[in-house]
């Protein structure tokens, strides 16, 4: 297994687009590669989930192993035949974690009902020890809500929930982010459309999780270079969205944004700000903090002398994480 390790970086960056050198540091921890979600529990923890199954992680800042983990596969009630329910994206409200999966189609654009899921978790710490309690149901009718949305029809959802998420004009959720006013924002990944990635609110999610029908908003296009969302994130202390965008497939390049959330404003990106060779997947801060963003990579295809992550020995398998400070 391999050992925390913290390398010093220097980037610099700003929320107004301003530079400032500051140092960042990567972290290992161990247990997966495939880190694909996360949220903050406190101060002192957060939570992960993979895409490669249906746990969820619990880690301590700067500690490389897993604290507690929780298994959702009861809740979430995959397919036997394909049990990973892809989560993609988290965001908290009060005590609660929201969760999104990424709603598409496999590789090859075959269906994936087990992709299919909107849920919430309560948060609970007690002498250090964390309880995650299912809420509700899991919501698995988001993507006919979604298609079945006349706001969406120019983005032909119909025809993207036929292909592959990583094909030109897929589908592929990524993005979660809690509104102020209580709505959760949607980012997809894919589609891009007109150079343009595509945020959907959910009015309700609290009804949602609760077994009522989404109601959908009115959508946004906001321009990320023709990139898509793979993480969004909302800071109240600092009311701005931060957002990690990225190549709808696997060729391009990562940059990092700030946004306003505000209809036809579109998103800043925070100059010289280099997230190296991090496959961003996810970006949390941890409650009532608007200085360290935290940053994690999917690393399923990281090496690890010479083999990628997720298929070496799960004892030797660990994800990346960044902390930035922000001036």
């Amino acid at each position: 297994m391999r050992r925390l390790a913290i390398i010093g970086l220097v980037l610099a960056m700003s929320c107004n687009t301003t530079a400032s050198q500051q140092n960042a540091s990567i972290n290992e921890y161990s247990g997966i590669c495939d880190a694909s979600a996360a949220a903050a529990l406190s101060a002192e923890m957060f939570v992960v989930a993979n895409d490669e199954d249906n746990l969820l992680r619990v880690y301590r800042f700067d500690e490389p192993n897993v604290v507690q983990a929780f298994s959702l596969d009861q809740f979430l009630k995959p397919d036997p035949d394909e049990p990973e329910a892809d989560i993609e994206g988290a965001s908290r409200i009060g005590d609660q974690i929201y969760w999104i999966t990424s709603h598409g189609q496999s590789r090859k654009g075959k269906d994936r009902p087990s992709r299919h899921r909107l849920f919430a978790t309560t948060v609970a710490i007690q002498d250090g020890k964390v309880t995650l309690t299912p809420v509700g149901t899991a919501h698995t009718n988001l993507r006919a809500d979604l298609i079945a949305a006349p706001q969406l029809a120019k983005y032909n959802l119909t025809v993207a929930a036929t292909l592959a998420p990583e094909d030109s004009g897929g589908f592929n959720i990524e993005g979660l982010a809690a509104a102020p006013d209580g709505r959760l924002l949607l980012g997809f990944r894919n589609p891009i459309t007109d150079g343009k990635a595509l945020v959907v609110p959910i009015e309700n999610p609290k009804e949602v999780v609760m077994g009522k029908k989404a109601q959908i908003g009115m959508p946004l296009e906001i321009m990320l270079n023709s990139r898509g969302i793979r993480s969004i994130e909302f800071n109240s202390e600092r009311s701005l969205y931060f957002i990690v965008a990225g190549p709808h497939d696997e060729v391009g390049s990562f940059a990092p944004y700030t946004w306003s959330g505000r209809p036809g404003q579109e998103p800043e990106i925070i100059n010289g700000m280099n997230l190296g060779a991090l496959n961003v997947e996810a970006t949390f801060f941890a409650p009532g903090d608007r200085t360290h963003l935290h940053v994690i990579s999917d690393d399923g295809g990281h090496k690890i002398s010479g083999t990628d992550c997720k298929k070496v020995d799960p004892k030797a398998q660990s994800f990346r994480t960044m902390s930035l400070i922000i001036p």
